[in-house]
């Protein structure tokens, strides 16, 4: 009898830790519950713990027992709802799933919501998985991670979805080690330095694109196993380049073996459907609040910080949680207890999730795909913001996209959707994305958006691509787009790689390559992204001929650089544009060299400075503007003589 009350002490969480897990501050809550290979009284196996408060019985069921739970019964923690087992002899690889006797009398499988890893879909049984067993060799990015000012660096990401970036000849997936070995090296040839994958926890159904999950704890076996994640991440890491992962805290699937209705109750989900129940997206809502759900998402975010050193994540749809009638088309509206409809529990969340992260990872990245205009998205939470430290400029995405589809002879009469953003562009830490949500369903791909004719649709998308880099902000783009993919994204065939074949793709990816490279090398478009003092205009006034002339700044005195961009298809000789000061300017950037499929027209010469103010600038200068393109000056030192691609 004691053996078998010391084998259960040692089974058997902390009472600390059932009290930190039911206050909503269990923040390793994978390391208590899940299955976890362990030596319990001499004897290795497995222990298992699952939080199921309503269920009348609670078994372990697998091969090892035919998936019938009468030999592996677990045992209750009074009053926890948490339910624990030891299973001598069983090793890593065994399939599992828990029994569980509904209050109703009936008997259910459900997945681990711990699982560290699961069944290749369409099965769904999780898998005993120890994660202790990989060698990182990524301490220098660790240590140097620890020491940088993200704020002050560049950052250009790159939106992967692993399943269709490339593909096997017979359309078989690339493993995670077989994508690593393809594409950190095109990631760093391209200038990114940033890699940000879809969402990759464990997903029933590939065309959810991993965004309605049934394995938080567990990285898709579609791509191979979690070392060969690792693998990946770690091969990053040593090459220099960051690593982001899309997560999905909103809403989760109903498929019959993950979380909904876990222990034949409303249990991850709220009580009342009409919060509970996500319609446009056919999922349910988490509740927030109960202090479990908020142990077990804090949780998941520190177990992919901790086990897989990612570094930052992107918090999917965050304007359906702070907000409880977004995207969710009720026939009555929901209300907060005080009448409003903020989501008061999902914001507490929010802020609790950021606080917790930044306490531990203080350069971490945390980003909010969040769409309204809602305030403090990236201010601290002591003064009532969310806590994150970026934001993407949807707004900004939405305004230059439709500008960007008209043809040119409209674009002066919506000369302000350029503009715009600027009223706003610093009161968030922004990144500017084309995500992959821009180039599917219907909305085309950002080459065929373009208008005009062929030579015009990569002009034009030359030109965006120049304003997105010398805008203030971080930039993300989706694969693809860095070649001029023609076809939106297929989401299920790999991207269209023979069009490197055709020299207009062939030199839009060189143009975007150089572009990249002249965005690194230019700490004036990145230095101050997210302060007033990083930006001043020239000219935004010209909607006459669709042109707009800024400068960008950097820190240090005489940092800066001069964009002119013209959105209309005419070129413009002695263009006259203020500067700031007397001397030399060279055209070191212009989208329009011949090596980049562009009309050749540009500023060859270092050009002369007047004493002549304009623009509300002391000095001016006269410039060739050509058609569809952005043009990049600045002063001429003994350093600086040529063009970038030269």
């Amino acid at each position: 009898m004691s053996a078998i009350i010391d084998q259960l002490q040692e089974i058997y969480p902390s009472d600390f830790d059932l009290y930190l897990f039911h206050e909503g501050t269990l923040y390793e809550s994978y390391k208590m519950l899940g299955a976890h290979i362990v030596t319990s009284l001499g004897k290795e196996g497995v222990r298992f713990a699952v939080w199921a408060p309503h269920a009348k019985q609670v078994s372990v069921v697998g091969n090892f027992n035919n998936w019938d739970g009468k030999d592996h019964a677990m045992k209750r923690i009074e009053r926890s709802g948490i339910w624990v087992l030891f299973v001598p002899g069983l090793q890593e690889g065994e399939l599992y799933k828990y029994e569980i006797h509904t209050p109703g009398s009936k008997r259910i499988l459900k997945a681990d919501p711990y699982a560290f890893y699961s069944e290749v879909r369409p099965n769904t049984a999780s898998i005993i998985k120890r994660l202790d067993n990989f060698e990182w060799q990524d301490s220098k990015w660790i240590a140097n991670r620890k020491k940088e000012n993200i704020y002050h660096k560049p950052m250009s990401i790159y939106e992967v979805h692993p399943g269709t970036w490339k593909q096997k000849e017979d359309g078989e997936f690339y493993s995670y080690r077989e994508l690593a070995d393809r594409l950190i090296d095109y990631v760093i040839e391209n200038g990114f330095t940033h890699i940000e994958i879809m969402a990759i926890m464990e997903h029933p159904f590939d065309k959810s694109w991993g965004y309605q999950v049934t394995g938080y704890y567990s990285v898709t076996s579609r791509y191979g196993s979690p070392e060969d994640f690792k693998y990946l991440i770690n091969l990053c890491h040593k090459k220099g380049i960051g690593v982001i992962l899309d997560w999905v805290p909103a809403h989760f699937c109903k498929d019959a073996h993950g979380l909904s209705r876990f222990d034949g109750t409303p249990l991850y989900e709220p009580i009342d459907h009409t919060r509970a129940d996500r319609p446009l997206w056919g999922t349910y809502n988490f509740d927030f609040t109960k202090p479990e759900v908020i142990s077990f998402l804090i949780s998941n975010v520190m177990f992919w910080m901790d086990v897989y050193h990612i570094d930052g994540i992107r918090v999917d749809a965050v304007s359906s949680m702070v907000y409880l009638n977004h995207d969710n088309p009720l026939p009555i509206k929901l209300k907060n207890q005080f009448g409003g409809e903020e989501n008061l529990e999902a914001i507490q969340f929010l802020q609790k999730l950021n606080e917790v992260v930044f306490k531990k990872y203080p350069n971490a990245l945390m980003m909010a795909e969040e769409a309204t205009d809602r305030p403090l998205i990236t201010s601290p939470t002591d003064i009532g913001g969310l806590g994150f430290n970026y934001k993407w400029n949807m707004g900004w995405t939405n305004d230059i996209l439709r500008y960007m589809k008209l043809e040119t002879g409209e674009r002066p009469n919506h000369h302000s959707l350029l503009t715009f953003s600027f009223f706003y562009a610093f009161s968030e830490n922004f990144v500017l994305p084309f995500s992959h949500d821009e180039v599917v369903h219907g909305k085309k791909s950002l080459l065929n958006k373009m208008p005009g004719d062929y030579w015009q649709k990569f002009a034009n998308l030359r030109l965006l691509f120049g304003y997105f880099m010398t805008h203030p902000g971080k930039k993300l783009l989706f694969m693809g787009g860095e070649f001029g993919q023609f076809i939106e994204w297929k989401d299920e065939e790999q991207l269209d790689w023979l069009l490197l074949e055709y020299e207009s793709h062939e030199k839009l990816a060189y143009y975007f390559r150089t572009l990249q490279d002249f965005y690194r090398q230019s700490s004036s478009l990145w230095r101050l992204d997210h302060v007033q003092e990083g930006f001043e205009w020239i000219d935004p006034n010209n909607s006459k001929q669709s042109i707009i002339t800024f400068m960008r700044k950097g820190k240090r005195k005489g940092d800066y650089c001069i964009v002119v961009c013209n959105f209309s298809a005419q070129a413009h000789a002695q263009y006259q544009i203020g500067v700031p000061s007397h001397g030399k300017y060279i055209e070191v950037f212009s989208s329009d060299s011949a090596a980049f499929g562009g009309s050749g027209q540009i500023n060859e010469e270092p050009i002369n400075v007047k004493k002549e103010p304009y623009h509300n600038q002391p000095f001016s200068m006269e410039i060739t503007v050509p058609p569809l393109g952005i043009s990049i000056f600045m002063k001429q030192t003994k350093k600086r003589r040529g063009r970038v691609n030269e």
